[in-house]
């Protein structure tokens, strides 16, 4: 059992302190973290909090799972190790389409 969280459906006017207060109640937040978009700086709903323990982390997924969290049924689970992806560059690795008029 993992001791990181993955929370979804956040509100966007969540902050990190939000979610360490509610999720004290489980046990000892190490950390939070709310994933914010890059180009607007806006909340994309969704977050990390871990947990001291891998039975306080199980504690509060048993706890706040689809329970409400400021107005909305929040998603929590065990957060899955981020995938390593090629990174994308737009259009530019699709090659060709369109004539070249030289």
């Amino acid at each position: 059992m993992e001791n990181k969280l993955y929370v979804g459906n956040l509100p966007y006017a969540a902050t990190e302190d939000d979610l360490k207060t509610h999720f004290s109640k489980a046990g000892t937040v190490t950390s939070t973290a709310l994933i914010t978009d890059r180009a607007t700086g806006r909340a994309k709903g969704f977050g990390f909090v871990e947990m001291s323990t891998a039975e306080e982390a199980q504690k509060a997924i048993g706890m706040f799972n689809g329970q409400d969290f400021m107005g909305r049924a929040i998603t929590v689970n065990v957060a899955k190790p981020r995938e390593d992806k090629p990174r994308s560059f737009g259009d530019r690795n699709r090659g060709g389409g369109g004539k070249n008029r030289y």
